[in-house]
């Protein structure tokens, strides 16, 4: 004896399967909207890098006293002393170079909190240096912005001995 499922159950669970489908693409967007909003200031900040505009590439950070940059010379506090820094250690377009990112991974900690992990590429006359960087990243009425930067650069390469 073969049985016939009713059009309206068939119907039924389509539609179950389309609404699903729904949910998990709209709670899934958010988090790619926010990831492609992140990496676009990341491709902002290294835009302005590479025209040599360092007021540009801070725009990418949370302009307040409670911004932070660590690195090799120690904790800087605060958007200004973050500018600073850049200013000292990039004096010029040549100590610039360009730069460039990659493996960056985002990662979404709070609708409105992000953490990002990469590494950074400078290609400069003399040398090219190279490290890795953490950030967090919070989302303001402004749009996101780094809160916490950690930058290490690699060691340099020994020079070559002499026989």
């Amino acid at each position: 004896m073969q049985r016939h499922i009713p059009a309206s159950l068939i119907a039924f669970f389509l539609l179950c399967g389309v609404a699903a489908a729904i949910v998990v693409r709209v709670a899934a967007s958010p988090d790619a909207s926010a990831k492609a909003t992140i990496r676009a200031v990341l491709e902002s900040q290294q835009a302005a890098w590479n025209r040599g505009d360092l007021v540009a590439f801070l725009e990418g950070y949370w302009k307040s006293d409670q911004t932070e940059f660590l690195g090799a010379g120690g904790v800087q506090r605060g958007w200004q002393a973050v500018l600073d820094r850049y200013r000292r250690n990039y004096p010029d377009r040549k100590a610039m170079g360009q730069l460039t990112f990659s493996d960056l991974e985002i990662t979404l900690l709070a609708p409105d909190a992000a953490y990002v992990a990469g590494q950074f590429h400078l290609a400069r006359e003399a040398d090219h240096p190279e490290g890795v960087f953490t950030l967090i990243l919070r989302k303001f009425p402004e749009g996101w912005r780094i809160v916490h930067d950690h930058t290490s650069a690699f060691a340099a390469p020994a020079p070559p001995r002499s026989g």
